[in-house]
């Protein structure tokens, strides 16, 4: 008596159900392009809002923020520093000197929220590294077993071309040869004005300072934020850079010639997908 066979494709068609047909390779390919250009379309709408703004400011310089609060930024958040605990100042009897005043009457220097204080950054960093490796690595590994037991006579019955006095053997080479050179030039002065945003329970000030300049249609932007002593705050009230904890210092720049000294968002791009 013969058996009958019966296939899982011919399952629905036994039951009663209609099976679909499967997709085509044209389909399928179809498909695929459809999933890479979903994949793509993000990054074609970025590129296109960049493309439109760039050609929304031909022929005009680039706009120039209005001067504003900035507590009222939302990317600003108060700083938190350990502090120790509050001390109040010794008094002084029969004296009309104030402890920490720098002058008679009255401290002209910054120390509260909104007061003002002068930043000098006179920066003048270089910096020149040079870096030269060379790796050279062989390796050579070999393993036997000429007698163990007397089992070394059966590694050939299940190991074909094998024996016991040959039962591993690696060889490896690794070169690597490279040379790297860095040289770094900057020189930044500016003077630019800080607005008290803090005062920490410890006196020290938290300050920042922004500053825009529209020279040309190029707009160079200065920001400036930090942690200051009041000590460290000269008679004059100003400060110098390297007196700022915690200091961020940021100049950059918007205009046609900080775009063009920037390589195309297509290049850099590649530079972050390609392996190679």
């Amino acid at each position: 008596m013969a058996r009958k066979t019966m296939t899982f494709a011919a399952l629905p068609a036994r039951f009663g159900a209609k099976t679909a047909p499967l997709p085509s390779p044209e389909r399928r390919g179809k498909g695929r392009r459809g999933l890479r250009a979903a994949a793509l379309l993000p990054l074609l709408l970025a590129s296109a809002c960049g493309v439109l703004s760039n050609v929304a400011e031909v022929g005009k310089p680039p706009p120039v923020s209005p001067s504003s609060d900035p507590t009222l930024d939302p990317n600003w958040r108060p700083m938190t520093m350990p502090t120790p605990a509050p001390s109040p100042p010794p008094p002084v009897e029969n004296s009309l000197w104030r402890p920490g005043a720098r002058a008679f009457f009255k401290d002209e220097r910054a120390s509260k929220v909104g007061d003002l204080v002068t930043i000098v950054i006179n920066m003048n960093d270089a910096a020149t590294l040079n870096d030269n490796t060379m790796e050279q690595r062989t390796d050579n590994e070999t393993m036997g077993m000429p007698g163990f037991f007397g089992l070394q006579a059966l590694i050939p019955s299940f190991l074909k071309g094998a024996t016991g006095s040959n039962l591993v053997n690696t060889q490896s080479g690794t070169n690597l040869f490279t040379i790297g050179q860095i040289q770094r030039n900057e020189n930044v002065t500016v003077r630019l004005a800080a607005v008290v945003t803090q005062v920490l329970p410890n006196g020290n000030l938290v300050i920042e300072a922004r500053q825009e300049m529209l020279v040309n249609a190029e707009l160079r932007q200065v920001k400036v934020t930090g942690v200051i002593r009041p000590e460290d705050i000269a008679s004059d009230n100003t400060i110098s850079h390297d007196r700022i904890a915690e200091a961020r210092i940021t100049y950059s720049g918007r205009g046609q010639l900080t775009e063009v000294n920037e390589p195309r968002w297509g290049q850099q791009l590649l530079d972050v997908l390609l392996p190679f």
